[in-house]
């Protein structure tokens, strides 16, 4: 078996525990729809850099790990588009544009940002912008969210729920946050999680490996993305291929 993220972080009980009970796995249905959480520019800034020097300009920076998960990102992106299947942008909800604190500063009781010159405001003001890389098409659904959870506050389940939709592959960042905040909260919602490992990304090496393995154990399949691309291959052609019969059989009628 191909070597997991998370398996050099594992004790050897935690090994020989694994042999011993295998886990079910979650499986694919068949109505899918990919979400994208949190990839902003308050965590990738304006430009690849390493951690270090990103995080004296974008303090939650994620440094060369988000740019290379961005990469990902936009990599599966562009295949949910081309078979078709529905597209949720989830970003933050703005504290200057809502009035509403985010979750941390609430939680926190943080007083209000003082930005020290005019160029650290304009970077607030961007910090939930989605980059042009990934940006929303029309049709395409954005929504805000001033919580871990993209489901929390949101018509998320709502708007799910009007699509029909069975499995939700999840991708974005942080992964040990609002990626397994969403994914706990899809698997209470009954609905299939299926979490594309590169695709995700988070700033502390650790945290990113065993919050996968985590979800994988407990709420998600967490899978390889060119095994998630394959299926959605493999799902679209079924879908034409169905068509096809339905339309050869109205046309014998």
């Amino acid at each position: 078996m191909a070597e997991r993220v998370w398996d050099r972080f594992l004790t050897e009980q935690d090994k020989a525990q694994l042999q011993l009970v295998k886990r079910v796995k979650v499986g694919f249905g068949t109505r899918p729809a990919l979400l994208l959480i949190d990839n902003y520019r308050g965590v990738l800034g304006d430009q690849p850099e390493p951690l270090l020097d990103m995080v004296k300009t974008w303090p939650g920076g994620m440094g060369l790990a988000g740019w290379e998960g961005l990469a990902r990102v936009k990599e599966l992106l562009g295949v949910a588009r081309e078979v078709g299947i529905p597209v949720i942008h989830v970003t933050g909800l703005h504290e200057d544009a809502s009035g509403v604190p985010g979750w941390r500063e609430s939680s926190h009781r943080m007083p209000p940002k003082q930005f020290k010159d005019e160029a650290e405001a304009d970077r607030n003001r961007r910090k939930y912008d989605i980059p042009d890389e990934i940006a929303p098409l029309p049709g395409e659904v954005l929504l805000r969210k001033s919580s871990p959870s993209a489901f929390w506050g949101t018509p998320l389940a709502g708007h799910l729920n009007y699509l029909d939709v069975d499995t939700i592959i999840v991708c974005g960042e942080s992964t040990s946050g609002c990626v397994r905040a969403s994914v706990v909260e899809g698997c209470t919602y009954r609905y299939r999680m299926i979490v594309a490992e590169e695709a995700c990304y988070d700033r502390h090496e650790a945290c990113h490996a065993i919050n996968l393995f985590d979800m994988d154990q407990k709420y998600a399949d967490v899978l390889p993305l060119a095994e998630i691309i394959q299926w959605l291959r493999n799902w679209k052609a079924q879908q034409s291929a169905g068509e096809r019969e339905l339309a050869g059989s109205a046309a014998v009628r």
